[in-house]
């Protein structure tokens, strides 16, 4: 979901937390089904979702995040500055659970930056609201 508030005169949206809360569980569902965990948990929380409008895969450009959010130390404030300067004009469609875009994006970050898991739904918190993508 995007939140959006106004401000007299001003509209701001937010990158929902929820959605770098539930890439994060469906990220370890899948870690799971993949190295098999022995359990199985029926649904998939990948099923049913609708395939995302975004192509991720031909991004034009993965350095933003990838040349400012670097490892080991990964600095949270750089990452998650770079983080929303990557995801923020995309809000709409990556806060919105019934797709699958979420998930496409942080596998091709993960792809281009090899960041550990949770990484960003660890560090880029900014309220209940999520992240404030009003400046992008």
């Amino acid at each position: 979901m995007v939140y959006v508030s106004t401000t007299i005169g001003k509209t701001t949206t937010y990158f929902s937390n929820a959605s770098l809360f539930n890439f994060y569980c469906r990220s370890k569902n899948l870690v799971d089904d993949i190295f098999g965990s022995g359990a199985s948990s029926g649904r998939s929380l990948l099923q049913a979702r609708k395939a995302c409008r975004v192509n991720f895969e031909n991004f034009k450009n993965y350095t933003i995040l990838t040349g400012q959010c670097k490892g080991p130390k990964y600095a949270p404030k750089v990452c998650c500055e770079s983080f929303k300067q990557f995801a923020c004009p995309f809000a709409e469609e990556i806060s919105d659970l019934t797709t699958d875009c979420a998930n496409v994006m942080f596998s091709y970050i993960n792809l281009h930056g090899k960041y550990p898991t949770g990484l960003f739904a660890k560090h880029c918190k900014e309220g209940k609201e999520g992240l404030d993508c009003g400046y992008y």
